[in-house]
């Protein structure tokens, strides 16, 4: 994996037009991201699409990237993240009743070999989510990790939509605070 500065440097260079360096930072992150929309989607042939819909768009929100807002790596999750999200809700492939052990995969934690390779950054974040009420945390990981919709989330915990909505954004401006990144809004 190349580092945070490599990679900030591709995507500099993604934004000038730049194949060669778009081609390394598709094969430096692809698995990466592939995983995170495979996690979401549960189905190889739409992760292997969205993944591609994504690269188009990191391709031309390249020059969009601020590595003072985020890492290149969280950027291009998001993306690949929040497209994967929308396919999901487009399609209503993923509904609660059909995945009963999702709320036990959110509940988790890695395994020791995993937790050993993670990053500094993810570490800090997980110490963070765990700060959180266990309520929060499984609402927190079931709706940035797995994908879950608002309403999806308000059936499961059985209260409004808004509600979810409060409980969301206050549970991410206490991790942005655990973080030192500030509440921001």
């Amino acid at each position: 994996m190349l580092t945070p500065a490599e990679l900030v440097w591709l995507i500099a260079a993604v934004a000038k037009g730049d194949e060669a360096a778009f081609e390394r930072l598709y094969a430096a992150t692809r698995a990466k991201l592939f995983g995170v929309v495979l996690r979401i989607l549960r189905r190889q042939d739409l992760a292997e699409e969205v993944i591609q819909e994504a690269y188009v768009k990191i391709w031309n929100s390249a020059g969009q990237f601020n590595p003072a807002l985020a890492s290149p790596i969280t950027w291009m999750a998001s993306i690949a993240r929040n497209r994967a999200i929308d396919v999901v809700r487009k399609k209503g492939e993923s509904s609660i009743e059909e995945e009963p052990t999702a709320m036990e995969v959110a509940a988790e934690s890695p395994d020791p070999l995993a937790r050993r390779e993670m990053t500094e950054e993810l570490k800090r974040l997980l110490e963070c989510v765990g700060r959180l009420e266990p309520d929060r945390q499984k609402l927190v990981l079931l709706a940035y990790y797995n994908g879950w919709s608002r309403e999806q989330l308000a059936a499961k915990f059985e209260t409004p939509v808004n509600t979810v909505k409060t409980w969301l954004r206050r549970s991410m401006m206490e991790i942005r605070e655990c973080l030192g990144l500030g509440s921001g809004s």
